[in-house]
């Protein structure tokens, strides 16, 4: 073939690819043009696309909101916005037994900021040449007691809520207040005093800086004086703000009962200056005092010297109550109750006669008395009165050491009193089993058991009552809205020997009280009693003095106990004379006129005079 070139002509030209025809017998497809992202339609179609499932996702969305939940998140909104306070109750007073106040709650205020809204102070006045925080802290200054410099500071910030000053009294709240800075609030509390101070501290106890009772009558009758919070709830705007329109419930405090003791604040106090002059005149390291009414049970007086102040106990080294948790040996006043025993119990009278050495062996052990004495021939009275342990001895051999042991917890010794007060011992009195070697005759003469000081009293109570032990107590029971006093139930009465051994105790303790010469002695008054001085593992001695006047018609009993002296220093010297003079008031303040009975005097000796 020739080419075109060659013989000068042009080719003609070659159709379009899409027109040509296939060389063989195929079928011819046509092909459409292809959309590219970059084109304008294509991205117009794709934003539709987008906007279509957006809008079907938001109305989706908020037909859940909306409709289907709804309520849910309403209340949650409403629960992150709402607060609840609470509204304390005022704790119940403690009064004495003539309605004198020892321990009331007055109220004060807890000042608080929320530190978001202080900028608002002034903000509206058109006069003000300085707002917010700055003028703020110029006018709280002065009310709090601060430097401006301090309180500016203390308003500064973005906490919603902050303390400014605890338990403030209502004059400052009120002075705080009527400043009306944005963001100034004040929450109720209640704050304990005891307006007495220390009288009847170790009864009372006291209430932390939280409320919480931490001893004493405000513990163990807590339930009773703290009365029940209340609450208030209300929902709070983005600043912390109250909303008017919002929900807001309030639930009211109800205020604790009142509880009445048993105590009279002035023989108290009088009670705690005596035993504090007995204390500090031998050197002891502590003392108690108990005015016990034996035919009533109730506690006129539990005083002991330390003591400590309620309003600051931090202040004081102990903070219990020695007349309840100090444990000791009796002493010679343990004397009495194997006397009533054996009495009691009709092995003996107080005429029966005994040969008294000085000093006797029973069963290879050696008892002695207290003082060197020629050969003695004495009565049951006469044992009493000159406190000799080897008589003793002799009367406690008629009984066996169960029946003795028997009667010492019929006394009440070795087991609680019942008085519900925190931190009491029970003492120790073992099984008549153990009483073994020098213990069998030991007990006797109150030696080889441990009391605590209102036992004694309460157990020698129960001669000045008619042979019937009264359980001790120091709660007369609660005020109710009428004024009128609920007590809290009656007091559990033993008895322990009969009316005849009863009287009979009562004229030998009048026999061994001489009323003109004896330092337990009260002008105008027979005085029944027994002194006690027993030595202590430490080393140290207790000294002590029990009785009651009028000795004929006795209805007060009193103990004086002089704990931690360094030497031997007998009851008669170291506690008497403080049982005469707190005798003295205690008749005097309960109104207990003299019957004009003579002391008794009983045949001490027998034998040629």
């Amino acid at each position: 073939m020739t080419s075109p070139r060659r013989n000068g002509r042009k080719s003609a030209p070659r159709p379009a690819a899409e027109s040509r025809r296939p060389r063989s017998g195929g079928t011819v497809r046509a092909r459409l043009p292809q959309a590219r992202l970059g084109e304008p339609s294509t991205r117009h179609r794709l934003l539709v696309c987008l906007i279509m499932v957006a809008v079907l996702a938001l109305s989706g969305r908020l037909v859940w909101v909306q409709g289907l939940d709804a309520s849910a998140r309403a209340e949650k909104a409403v629960a992150q916005r709402t607060v609840t306070r609470t509204i304390p109750a005022m704790r119940g007073e403690i009064t004495d037994r003539n309605g004198t106040v020892l321990a009331s709650s007055v109220q004060r205020y807890d000042l608080w900021v929320n530190q978001m809204q202080v900028d608002e102070y002034l903000a509206t006045s058109k006069t003000a040449e300085v707002t917010g925080v700055d003028a703020a802290a110029a006018a709280l200054a002065p009310v709090l007691g601060w430097t401006v410099s301090d309180t500016e500071e203390a308003l500064t910030g973005d906490a919603g809520f902050s303390y400014l000053q605890k338990n403030v009294e209502p004059e400052v709240r009120d002075a705080a207040m009527s400043l009306r800075i944005p963001g100034i609030g004040s929450d109720p509390v209640a704050d304990r005093i005891y307006p007495a101070g220390s009288v009847g501290g170790n009864v009372l106890g006291w209430v932390g800086a939280d409320g919480a009772a931490l001893g004493g009558t405000e513990l163990s009758f807590d339930e009773e004086l703290r009365g029940t919070d209340g609450k208030t709830t209300y929902e709070r705007g983005a600043q912390g703000q109250i909303i008017p329109t919002g929900k807001q419930e309030t639930t009211p405090a109800v205020d604790g009962s009142d509880v009445v003791l048993t105590i009279d604040r002035d023989l108290q106090w009088k009670a705690q200056q005596i035993v504090a002059g007995a204390v500090e005149q031998f050197g002891a390291t502590g003392g108690s005092a108990v005015v016990y009414n034996a035919k009533t049970g109730e506690v006129l007086s539990l005083a002991e010297y330390p003591s400590y102040d309620p309003n600051s106990p931090r202040e004081s080294d102990f903070l219990g109550n020695r007349s309840i948790s100090n444990v000791f040996e009796p002493g010679s006043t343990g004397k009495l109750f194997t006397l009533a025993a054996a009495i009691e119990e009709g092995t003996v009278t107080p005429e029966t006669q005994y040969e008294i050495p000085y000093e006797q062996w029973f069963d290879g052990h050696r008892v002695k008395d207290s003082h060197h004495h020629p050969d003695q021939q004495l009565t049951l009275a006469g044992v009493l009165k000159n406190s000799s342990n080897v008589g003793t001895v002799q009367i406690s051999e008629t009984l066996t050491p169960e029946a003795r042991h028997d009667y010492l917890r019929a006394f009440g010794l070795g087991e609680r009193t019942g008085v519900e007060l925190p931190g009491e011992s029970a003492g120790l009195v073992h099984p008549a089993s153990e009483w073994t070697g020098r213990t069998r005759y030991t007990t006797a003469f109150g030696q080889g058991y441990s009391v605590n000081a209102l036992q004694m009293v309460s157990a020698v109570g129960t001669f000045a009552n008619d042979g019937v032990r009264v359980q001790p107590s120091l709660i007369a029971g609660t005020k109710q809205a009428d004024g009128s006093v609920r007590p809290l139930g009656e007091p559990e009465s033993t008895r322990v020997v009969s009316s005849e051994t009863a009287d009979t105790m009562q004229q030998l303790m009048d026999n061994s009280v001489d009323d003109e010469t004896s330092s337990a002695a009260v002008p105008g008054y027979a005085v029944a009693g027994k002194t006690g001085t027993a030595q202590v593992g430490d080393g140290t001695y207790t000294a002590s003095f029990i009785g009651f006047a009028p000795a004929d018609d006795p209805e007060i009993v009193i103990g004086v106990f002089i704990f931690g002296l360094d030497t031997f220093i007998s009851g008669n010297r170291a506690a008497a004379p403080a049982f005469s003079e707190l005798t003295t008031f205690t008749l005097q303040n309960q109104g207990i006129a003299p019957t004009g009975v003579a002391g008794r005097e009983l045949e001490n000796e027998w034998g040629e005079q």
